[in-house]
């Protein structure tokens, strides 16, 4: 297998992959690897350093089209293997991953910015999904139902739906396409993936190795391009049976009116917009490691990031001059450079939102302790910064923020943090630090959120099920509900009257 370039690429850095096979440039339909009709390219870039990384298919409506129609044939073959035998694909792609880190990880945090560090976490986490699901593919049973009719046995069992669609976002380009497809593969589903242009060489990585590890073409497709194009074809195409995105709740309106007309079945993870709730009874020093690590991963572009950070007023100036000090040890930089902790925002759009929020807030009276400016390491990097007295009017509480900016509000009671906290639109996590063990079991109750982290942040993985409440998404990625979001339950009733 040999890398095919639309155009040479410029970055001095993928000189260090050792396995170059890895940077694709083609999308991969069908098992073959297709240029874009009349050799149609967009460039990637590395958002650190604005230097081109290379350029990538851009496929049109009518390759999208032939992809479904790809993975349409392919679906039957491979909803009739055994489970054991898609499990054992799945293994090998999970090996390869793993032997893959430091090429997969490269590649990340050249397309997407991240530190190297956090893009090595991201890859570990990205396989994870795989070894869940190759293990839980092979524990979909069906199960009896004890019948109310004379002469009859009845069953209820899962099958796969069909053509599965995935769009995946530029925040976490592999592990967003690894919990969606390893889910859809091991339930018997084909899938047609989308990555974001911003990060497609991730994706596409990804395809070369589960090309090696045996997927059999047509199973896996990644189609690269523009995304109302080769989107708007797979909500349209009755054919694909399933939807699964992760982006904006605003996108995900628009794609699950898209998708009304076929009646496909929708997974969405949506926007976020995170409280974090510090009593006074916290540990300060565990609260404000918490927050640091709650909201300036991924330099903030988490959909899990806490945003709206409650602190209780006895201890509120304690909590803020440790968070603030944590907030400023932060070093900032180039994603390859050592010990750096706070990338590049992916484009100009993100640095001027960040600005805009800021702007706002200040004006509404909040105080600027630190940062609030773009940072000299260059034009898409941001300094990480600290507000307080932060109003609930304020764009900052109101609107999801990705860049590495944290607001402070004060609050007196439970009663009114929580009716705070729950005043949005979003609902997907919720953080709370406190030591009183009572109100942790109140506020896991009271909080509107699919997910709520008590005196910790890392919560997700293969075994829980990731989703939110509201407006913050449909259904659950991950644990044996993100692989029944795949299959459709079908009863069996049989006669046995003699």
């Amino acid at each position: 297998m040999t890398a095919t370039f639309a155009r040479p690429a410029f970055h001095e850095a993928l000189a260090r992959l050792a396995d170059p096979h890895l940077l694709r440039s083609l999308a991969y339909v069908d098992g073959r690897w297709v240029a874009g009709r009349d050799g149609a390219s967009f460039a990637v870039t590395d958002p650190g350093s604005g230097t081109t990384l290379g350029w990538v298919a851009a496929l049109d409506g009518a390759q999208a089209d032939q992809t479904i129609a790809a993975a349409s044939r392919a679906f039957p073959a491979w909803r009739d293997r055994l489970p054991q035998e898609r499990a054992k694909i799945l293994r090998k792609w999970h090996d390869l991953m793993l032997e893959a880190r430091e090429d997969l990880a490269l590649l990340m945090t050249l397309e997407q910015g991240k530190p190297l560090a956090e893009s090595r976490g991201e890859i570990d986490y990205a396989a994870s999904f795989i070894e869940w699901y190759a293990e839980d593919g092979k524990r979909l049973n069906a199960e009896s139902v004890t019948s109310h009719l004379p002469g009859a046995e009845m069953m209820v069992r899962r099958e796969a739906l069909g053509v599965a669609g995935i769009v995946t976002p530029w925040n976490f380009p592999s592990a967003m396409v690894t919990r969606k497809a390893a889910a859809a593969l091991a339930a018997g589903c084909t899938v047609v993936a989308h990555p974001s242009r911003e990060t497609p060489l991730s994706a596409l990585a990804l395809a070369e190795l589960g090309e090696r590890a045996g997927l059999p073409a047509g199973v896996f497709n990644v189609v690269t391009g523009d995304a109302a194009t080769i989107v708007g074809r797979m909500n349209a195409d009755a054919r694909v049976r399933a939807l699964s995105f992760t982006g904006s709740t605003e996108i995900g309106k628009l794609i699950a009116g898209q998708c009304a007309p076929t009646m496909k079945r929708l997974v969405m993870e949506l926007g976020g917009h995170a409280p974090l709730l510090v009593f006074a009874d916290a540990d300060i020093d565990k609260a404000a490691d918490i927050a640091i690590n709650a909201k300036f991963a991924t330099s903030g572009q988490d959909c899990l990031a806490a945003n709206r950070i409650y602190v209780e007023r006895p201890v509120l100036a304690a909590f803020t001059a440790a968070f603030k000090a944590r907030i400023e040890a932060l070093k900032v930089g180039g994603g390859l450079e050592d010990g750096v902790e706070i990338g590049p925002l992916m484009h100009e759009r993100a640095v001027a939102k960040v600005e805009e929020q800021v702007a706002d807030a200040v004006a509404r009276g909040a105080t600027l302790l630190t940062g609030g400016s773009r940072h000299p390491a260059g034009p898409l990097f941001y300094t990480p910064t600290l507000l307080a007295g932060v109003t609930d009017d304020a764009l900052i509480m109101r609107e999801e923020t990705f860049g590495p900016v944290a607001g402070i509000s004060v609050f007196d009671s439970e009663a009114e943090v929580v009716a705070r906290a729950n005043d949005t639109e979003y609902g997907l996590v919720a953080y709370v630090v406190t030591e009183n063990g009572a109100r942790q079991m109140r506020l896991a109750r009271a909080l509107e959120y699919g997910m709520v982290a008590i005196n910790r942040v890392k919560i997700t993985g293969g075994p829980i099920p990731f989703g939110g409440w509201k407006q913050s998404g449909l259904g659950r990625e991950g644990s044996r509900h993100g692989m029944e979001a795949f299959t459709e339950l079908k009863y069996l009733c049989i006669d046995t009257a003699a």
